[in-house]
């Protein structure tokens, strides 16, 4: 499948394909006259790297993740655990982010909210 095809079948730029296979996310073999050539399951491999970002992975992730699952003989159980640590790290940021908004409501009754002393210092 040639780069144009692979792009319209997938929603996205050639760029954007470009760009992955530089990132190491999706391969083609170049023909003779230098067009890429991918195979038809990398359309799968690029729905599922935009899937992920929507998910809230970022590229890195995919490319460090993607391995594991794409060569597991049941990709099910690898993917359901990369899902589940995801789940975990939001469910942290969620957790910072509302002592973080507690902490700046509390810092608004103050005479001075930034030189007060900061929640577990000193």
């Amino acid at each position: 499948m040639l780069i144009g095809e692979l792009a319209t079948a997938a929603g996205i730029s050639r760029e954007t394909l470009r760009f992955y296979e530089q990132q190491g996310l999706i391969r083609a073999r170049r023909l003779d006259n230098g067009y890429r050539d991918y195979p038809a399951e990398v359309l799968m491999l690029v729905n599922y790297i935009r899937t992920a970002q929507q998910l809230g992975f970022t590229l890195a992730e995919i490319g460090d993740k993607l391995p594991a699952i794409w060569d597991a003989a049941d990709p099910a159980p690898a993917l359901a655990q990369v899902l589940g640590e995801k789940l975990q790290e939001i469910d942290t940021r969620i957790a910072a982010l509302g002592q973080l908004r507690n902490d700046l409501a509390e810092r608004l009754g103050l005479d001075c909210p930034l030189t007060a002393r900061a929640p577990g210092l000193g």
